[in-house]
């Protein structure tokens, strides 16, 4: 116990730790998610969540080869977690808005479908899935 006393809050080995699966829509409280569904992200990716952290002041770094325990899939694209500085060396908070490790959940939910990454691919999913189905209804044409 003194040890930890001892350690600063600045100490980076002290930041939280977010890993996707808490962001993450598609998973079960069982499975990970620490937020409400009705909040939750699509498949969200350590580095979105560190795009989002970083881009409101937070002091954040990402661990990219790191998994969470709970994750079955072993994918490149559900690797990594992203570790963000709460309280300053002295104890006080970074950002007053972030009091709490599920505000900072809370928070990056909110922006990651906002992202431009996010916005750009769902109009390009749109489209291919529109040319996917016109050639998915050829191909019936050509086997009958």
């Amino acid at each position: 116990m003194a040890c930890a006393a001892a350690r600063s809050p600045a100490d980076q080995d002290r930041f939280i730790c977010i890993y996707p699966a808490y962001l993450n829509n598609k998973k079960t409280i069982a499975e990970g998610r620490r937020i409400p569904i009705s909040k939750a992200v699509e498949n969200p990716t350590a580095t979105e969540i560190q795009d989002v952290c970083s881009a409101v002041g937070l002091n954040v770094f990402l661990e990219k080869n790191k998994m969470y325990s709970r994750e079955w899939n072993r994918d490149v694209q559900y690797r990594g977690r992203v570790r963000v500085q709460l309280k300053q060396e002295d104890g006080s908070l970074c950002l007053v808005q972030f009091p709490s490790r599920k505000s900072v959940m809370l928070y990056a939910a909110e922006m990651i479908p906002k992202l431009k990454t996010r916005t750009q691919k769902t109009g390009g999913a749109d489209q291919s899935l529109q040319q996917g189905e016109g050639s998915k209804k050829g191909k019936g044409k050509k086997k009958k």
